[in-house]
């Protein structure tokens, strides 16, 4: 017990090193403003809601690359009375750049369907494969989330 104490101690400290302290100048009534916000999301200290709002803004700037690699999750809701229509997605994901990590089907009611399909690509093959699905008659809400990946996106 005692040594796995020590141990996490030890990593906690490893981490710390890689931790570079900086100063940051903020006009009051941003700061209010911005506490508020991350009270609200459930942040313990402006350090982590700092660090994610840097990560977020890192990742979109690789996004602005056409061929960057990236996770994507499309959304879809539609009607599942429209003919074929989950036919036409799967068409649209064969044959394609693209890698389909997983997908999830969801009745919602009577009418409605919710698709959602975790993806791995380049982000521009991503959006455009996702901007087809949304386009499809029957689709009556779509959302394309991405996220950009260090490396190659040919890896697992």
């Amino acid at each position: 017990m005692f040594t796995a104490r020590r141990r996490q101690a030890v990593t906690e400290k490893n981490k710390m090193s890689d931790i570079e302290r900086i100063g940051v100048s903020l006009e009051n009534d941003l700061l209010t403003a911005f506490d508020k916000v991350i009270s609200n999301k459930g942040y313990k200290n402006r350090s982590e809601a700092i660090r994610d709002l840097i990560r977020s803004n890192l990742s979109q700037i690789k996004l602005e690359h056409k061929k960057a690699p990236a996770i994507g999750a499309i959304f879809l809701v539609y009607d599942h009375h429209t003919a074929h229509i989950s036919n036409v997605f799967k068409k649209l994901r064969h044959g394609k750049p693209i890698r389909t990590i997983s997908s999830i089907h969801v009745y919602i009611d009577q009418n409605n369907c919710l698709e959602i399909l975790i993806v791995r690509g380049m982000a521009s093959d991503i959006n455009m494969m996702g901007e087809k699905m949304i386009s499809l008659r029957g689709v009556k809400h779509g959302y394309i989330n991405l996220v950009a990946i260090e490396g190659d996106e040919k890896k697992p």
